[in-house]
């Protein structure tokens, strides 16, 4: 069964396409079924280099084994063989073609990295995270979360009551997850971190004892939602920091895990330059730090992180389903007094406080944090947010409101 994904729009629509257009994303996050749909319309054969005797043809012979294939062309898992890079441009150059590859690959920063080498300023990346609570209640609502007076007036959101809130916590984002009725959560995680650490782990690292990478995977989803403390993290599982700094950059290279920047400007030199650290699979994190039932993640001493790390990853798939890199716009605030704000979107050039509470009635108390995007000397500061667990939008002040977690 397809889940209809919002970014399925953004790929179809041309003020996006390009040469090539490469979507990436951890495993299973639906990229190759996504590039499918798109491929029934224009009638694209697809190809995969999992297959070892395409990888390999792919490897040796790039040039001939392109021009076995008339494009439009879609090529899965693609970072296997950057050997095609090149000689995709070559066409892309000599035909003008738009939309000749579509090719999708779960090592971003690896697929990035030959992309911007070789195809740059011909190539579209899109990124695609796991399902949305959007795209899990079939809402079409597609514009990026920024906690405007227009927004809140535009959302016709499809309510999503508490019990849903903590379910989808638990399930997480994955797809098989929601089309497949029939597998069992543990199991779905249990044979998927195996297949990750055999096969892209592997790929990326030689992590040696892979007990002490799953105890390291394990920390670091503890931690979610914390300010990254690279010294405890290797303190707690017994490896030295420069491994846990190698270690760290194999989950953010296949997409598991997101270092969000902190916020300042000239009058924030107090503020704390270390970036905040979240897992981007709350089910993932879910089993992980075994929490094993959304009865048990309501209740535990988890539940205001995983219900942080659940917001700020739709935050995150309101901007990526929407084409827009969120890097330049989602920031958080501290400083060295630990005033401190969840997320600071800086956007429309204004920036946006928004904190988030596992409450249903945010009060002043819970924005005092705001006033210190007052007088900043580059950005207005524009309407902010608690997000909440509220069943309705109510104002707090006359620029902040409290926000349902299902208007994100």
């Amino acid at each position: 069964m397809y889940i209809q994904r919002h970014l399925e729009r953004i790929l179809k629509n041309p003020d996006y396409i390009r040469g090539v257009m490469a979507v990436t994303g951890c495993r299973q996050t639906g990229k190759s079924t996504l590039i499918e749909e798109i491929a029934k319309e224009k009638t694209m054969k697809a190809i995969t280099l999992d297959d070892i005797n395409m990888r390999e043809a792919a490897k040796l012979n790039p040039k001939d084994f392109l021009a076995m294939y008339n494009p439009p062309l879609f090529i899965d898992e693609v970072q296997y063989a950057p050997e095609l890079f090149p000689y995709m441009k070559i066409h892309v150059d000599k035909t003008k073609e738009m939309g000749a590859y579509y090719i999708s690959g779960s090592q971003r920063f690896i697929m990035i990295k030959n992309l911007s080498e070789s195809l740059a300023g011909r190539v579209g990346v899109f990124e695609l995270l796991g399902l949305s609570a959007r795209e899990i209640k079939g809402d079409s609502f597609n514009e990026v979360f920024v906690p405007t007076a227009e927004y809140l007036s535009n959302r016709n959101s499809v309510a999503m009551n508490h019990t849903e809130l903590w379910q989808n916590i638990h399930k997480g984002g994955y797809p098989e997850l929601y089309a497949n009725s029939n597998i069992k959560w543990d199991k779905f995680y249990n044979d998927y971190i195996n297949t990750y650490i055999e096969r892209d782990v592997h790929q990326l690292e030689n992590v040696g004892d892979e007990v002490k990478f799953y105890q390291f995977m394990q920390v670091v989803a503890a931690n979610s939602g914390n300010l990254f403390n690279i010294d405890k993290i290797s303190k707690d599982i017994g490896i030295s920091r420069n491994v846990c700094e190698k270690w760290l950059s194999v989950l953010r290279a296949s997409n598991l895990i997101y270092l969000l920047p902190p916020y300042y400007s000239n009058i924030t030199k107090r503020a704390v330059k270390t970036p905040k650290l979240y897992f981007l699979d709350t089910g993932l994190m879910a089993f992980l730090t075994k929490w094993h039932t959304p009865q048990q993640i309501e209740a535990g001493a988890m539940a205001g992180a995983f219900f942080e790390t659940f917001v700020f990853c739709e935050i995150l798939k309101s901007f990526y389903n929407a084409g827009v890199d969120p890097k330049s716009y989602i920031y958080f605030y501290r400083d060295k007094d630990n005033n401190e704000i969840d997320f600071v979107i800086n956007y429309g050039s204004k920036l946006h406080p928004v904190e988030v509470k596992k409450k249903s009635n945010p009060g002043a108390a819970d924005i005092k944090a705001f006033r210190f995007l007052e007088n900043n000397e580059t950005y207005e500061r524009g309407n902010g947010a608690v997000i909440c667990t509220n069943d309705g939008v109510f104002p707090i002040t006359e620029k902040d409101n409290a926000v349902p977690f299902y208007y994100i």
